[in-house]
């Protein structure tokens, strides 16, 4: 039977080990919609243009399109509504196997392709598909946006929707 002593000892030694370990999972940075909005920042910091605000309405409004897609194995962007217009950027991968940082690196990879000018104007290989994504993540006037992400028997899928939409003709990006 063990000592008085040790029995006391094991919760504080417990503690000690998953204490930090529970502390570094409750932090910001740990929570999904935090490291999509960091990773949309980072990129657009990079250009210059101000930070996008979470928007849950947005986050919504995603989480619908991000189930339909995952459970049907469908893979098309929404229909838009003329009403409320947003911008979307969808990402589809093998189950499990990609970060939400890769999922937005992805979108941002794109830049190697982006040129300065009007909409859609932007890509040095003409073709406005290789650039918009990027282009979305990066619009000025874009301020909000919110993401979703649903998982599929083989595949997650990431829809992330921005207010205001980018990716207007006769418009620059920056």
């Amino acid at each position: 039977m063990p000592s008085a002593g040790i029995v006391r000892f094991l919760p504080s030694l417990a503690l000690m080990l998953v204490g930090p370990l529970l502390a570094a999972m409750s932090t910001p940075a740990h929570h999904w919609q935090d490291r999509l909005l960091a990773a949309h920042n980072r990129e657009r910091q990079a250009v210059g243009v101000p930070a996008l605000a979470w928007d849950e309405d947005l986050a919504e409004s995603a989480r619908g399109w991000a189930d339909q897609l995952a459970s049907t194995g469908a893979f098309h962007h929404a229909p838009e509504s003329a009403f409320r217009p947003q911008g979307e950027n969808l990402w589809a991968g093998t189950r499990g196997a990609y970060s939400i940082e890769e999922m937005v690196g992805a979108w941002a990879r794109e830049k190697r392709y982006f040129k300065m000018g009007t909409f859609p104007n932007n890509s040095t290989t003409g073709r406005v598909a290789d650039v918009g994504h990027y282009t979305q993540l990066i619009w000025r006037q874009t301020d909000r946006v919110g993401c979703a992400i649903a998982s599929g028997s083989r595949e997650d899928v990431l829809v992330c929707r921005y207010s205001n939409a980018g990716n207007y003709r006769g418009e620059r990006p920056l």
